[in-house]
């Protein structure tokens, strides 16, 4: 990697990882999107919901934050996960919100409260990221439970987009590196249960093992002969 920043300079080398990121995260969400209009994944309404709203924020103060080559990546992946909760409205699973679900968006209105009073947009950052991943937990759950209701491809695939995404920051600033991050962890958990999921699937669906014959040898006691 050192060589094609020094090779094609840094500012292309961050633009290209830049467009990396988007344009696998919007090609990621293309067979989730499929197979949630044909039925055969059935998105987590809360979860989506939740992402929707905390998602938006979190490119709110990317962009407060100066993100640039980085902030393609968030922009697609909101896009997307706003796209997938209008599907889930007919075609998901779950409900829309919960109790929890309200404290959870109350909390993330703290947020917006906190960054409009400090005028520091990582205080709403950092708390999105911690009730997002909170929020995330229904879709790891289902994705455990009924691993084919959800598509591998999509969190591969994004998994691989956040990747770029960290690589478009171009520095150690925490903040940047928060929001890439944090999708990068929530995807490899989603792919974990769907793996742990089918292993398990799997193992149930093993037939039950034959039962062992045992055959009843008769043994015959032969007397001896005295001679």
């Amino acid at each position: 990697m050192e060589y094609v920043r020094e090779f094609v300079g840094l500012d292309a080398f961050l633009a290209v990882c830049g467009v990396l990121a988007a344009v696998l995260s919007a090609c990621a969400y293309v067979p989730y999107i499929a197979d949630t209009i044909t039925g055969r994944t059935r998105p987590q309404r809360a979860s989506w919901l939740i992402w929707s709203v905390l998602g938006s924020i979190a490119v709110a103060s990317q962009i407060a934050e100066g993100a640039s080559s980085s902030l393609w990546f968030a922009v697609v992946q909101v896009g997307a996960t706003i796209v997938i909760f209008a599907l889930s409205t007919r075609r998901g699973s779950g409900t829309y919100l919960t109790r929890s679900d309200g404290v959870v968006l109350a909390i993330a209105g703290l947020g917006l409260i906190l960054w409009w009073v400090t005028d520091r947009a990582a205080y709403a950052l950092a708390i999105t990221i911690s009730i997002s991943l909170i929020g995330g937990l229904p879709t790891a759950l289902k994705a455990y439970k009924d691993p084919e209701t959800e598509t591998l491809s999509t969190w591969l695939l994004s998994m691989v987009a956040s990747l770029f995404a960290l690589l478009a920051v171009g520095s150690f600033d925490l903040v940047l590196l928060a929001y890439p991050l944090y999708v990068l962890t929530l995807y490899a958990v989603f792919v974990s249960a769907i793996y742990l999921g089918r292993s398990t699937v799997s193992t149930t669906d093993l037939p039950p093992a034959a039962p062992v014959r045992t055959v009843s040898v008769r043994r015959e006691r032969v007397g001896s002969t005295r001679r």
